[in-house]
C-alpha cells in the first residue's frame, strides 16, 4: 500500500511538472540533472587554512549548462565540506574579499577571532567575515567536520566587524508551513552580514511528507545538502535518493519544478542557502 501511494504521488505530481514544463518548453535537459548535484565522498581533497581537509559538493561553473558535475555555482565562490583532524589547528588566517559560513556536523572544538572564542559543536553555525584573523582548534579525539560555503563580498561592502554565531539546536522554529511542509530555522541574513547570499537556513521534513513543487528563474542560486536522514529529490520528472553529504542546486530556467519528499519514518534535515536575485548592499 506505502508504495502503491507513493508511486500514486509522484505520477500526479510529475504531470503537473510535465504540465508546467509545456508551456513553452524547458531551458533544462532533464537528461543532465546529475550535473546539478555532488557528492563529497566523490571529490578530491584540497586544504584551506593551512590544516582544513576539504572536498568540493558545488563549484562555480554555469547555473544553466554544468561544464561537468557540480559546476553550478555563478553567485557563490565554493561549497565544501571541510574536516579538521583530532588535535589539529588552523593557521592563523584572514579572508580578503569574501567571507566563510561554518556548519559544524560532527566532532567538537573552538574558533577564535579576535577577542572572541566560540565553542564548535554540531549544529554551531559560524558566520567568519572578511577582515578579521582567526584561528580553528580541534579539541576533540575525532574529526571535525562541517559545511563550508564561501561568499564574495561586493564592492563597498561594509562586513561584520566580529564573527556571528548561532546554535542551530536552540534557535526557534521560524515556520513549519512554507511549501506546505518545510520546518525551517533562520541562521543568516542578509541584515546579519551576508554580502552575497540572503539566506542560509536549516529545514526539516518530517516523515512522510512532500514539499510543494516550484520553480526558479534566473539569478536564483538555491543549494539543499542533506546532514541528517534520507529523502528523495524531486527535479522535473526525475527523483533522485538523497543522503547525507549529497547537495544540489535548482537549475533556475524557470520551467524546471523541485520538491523534496521524505519516504521515510525519521526526520529528513537539510543545511539551505540562497541568493534569490539583485539586492541593496550594507555599506
Amino acid at each position: 500500500m506505502f508504495q502503491k501511494s507513493i508511486i500514486f504521488t509522484l505520477f500526479l505530481m510529475s504531470a503537473a511538472a510535465s504540465s508546467a514544463s509545456a508551456q513553452g518548453g524547458s531551458q533544462f535537459e532533464e537528461r543532465r540533472i546529475d550535473m546539478y548535484f555532488g557528492n563529497w565522498k566523490e571529490s578530491m581533497p584540497k586544504f584551506i587554512h593551512g590544516s582544513i581537509v576539504t572536498r568540493d559538493i558545488l563549484t562555480k561553473g554555469d547555473p544553466l549548462k554544468p561544464p561537468y558535475r557540480g559546476a553550478v555555482l555563478k553567485y557563490a565562490n565554493a561549497f565544501v565540506h571541510g574536516s579538521l583532524d583530532a588535535g589539529a589547528a588552523t593557521t592563523p588566517s584572514t579572508l580578503k574579499g569574501e567571507q566563510e559560513i561554518y556548519f559544524i556536523l560532527s566532532g567538537k572544538g573552538t574558533l577564535t577571532a579576535g577577542k572572541q572564542t566560540a565553542q564548535l559543536y554540531p549544529g554551531i553555525t559560524v558566520l567568519m567575515p572578511a577582515n578579521l584573523e582567526f584561528v580553528m582548534k580541534n579539541t576533540g579525539d575525532e574529526p571535525l567536520t562541517m559545511y563550508i560555503v564561501t561568499e564574495p563580498i561586493p564592492e563597498g561592502f561594509r562586513p561584520n566587524a566580529e564573527m556571528l554565531v548561532r546554535d542551530e539546536n536552540t534557535i526557534p522554529i521560524d515556520s513549519t508551513t512554507g511549501h506546505w511542509v518545510h520546518i525551517v530555522k533562520y541562521l543568516f541574513e542578509t541584515k546579519d552580514g551576508l554580502g552575497t547570499l540572503e539566506r542560509v537556513l536549516t529545514v526539516t521534513f518530517d516523515p512522510m511528507t512532500i514539499g510543494d513543487q516550484h520553480f526558479h528563474v534566473e539569478g536564483t542560486e538555491e543549494v539543499w545538502t542533506m546532514f541528517k536522514g534520507e529523502t528523495l529529490a524531486f527535479i522535473g520528472r526525475q527523483i533522485r535518493k538523497q543522503s547525507a553529504g549529497i547537495g544540489y542546486m535548482i537549475p533556475p530556467d524557470g520551467r524546471t519544478t523541485h520538491s523534496n519528499i521524505n519516504y521515510t519514518d525519521s526526520q529528513g534535515k537539510f543545511f539551505y542557502f540562497a541568493r534569490y536575485g539583485d539586492h541593496a548592499v550594507r555599506k
